[in-house]
């Protein structure tokens, strides 16, 4: 009878279904992941474009002194502070980013993980209702 679905066409439709839905989660954990790494790009970006003004600044302030006779010595010993925190901040920027970076792997992993552990556990049930029919 060519109008009958038989059991194991409904179960194939089911395990197309589910295949179908997963690789549209897929498509859109992509397209999160995608969009999170050009947000991250950006924000190198402008890290990058921070430094330069910064190193920008900082040969201007050495030209400054270099065309300036004296300098007092209290304002010699905050330049050269201004300077030690500087690179201390960029380092700790630095290990943050890296950080993030690290923590933004771990949980888009963890994510993907947990939605093919639902999507197994779905696949499954639907398989134990479809043997008991």
């Amino acid at each position: 009878m060519a109008g009958e679905i038989i059991p194991t066409q409904i179960f194939y439709l089911i395990i197309l279904v589910v295949v179908v839905v997963g690789i549209i989660l897929i498509i859109y954990q992509l397209k999160n992941m995608r969009e999170s790494s050009n947000s991250i790009k950006i924000i190198e970006k402008e890290i990058e474009l921070k430094k330069i003004s910064m190193v920008e600044k900082d040969v201007e302030q050495k030209r400054l002194i270099e065309s300036q006779i004296n300098i007092p010595k209290d304002q010699q010993e905050s330049l050269a502070k201004i300077r030690n925190s500087t690179s201390g901040v960029l380092n700790e920027v630095k290990y943050l980013h890296n950080e993030i970076n690290e923590r933004l792997t771990l949980l888009e992993a963890q994510t993907e993980q947990k939605k093919l552990e639902k999507m197994l556990q779905e696949i499954e049930l639907k398989e134990k209702k479809l043997l008991k029919k």
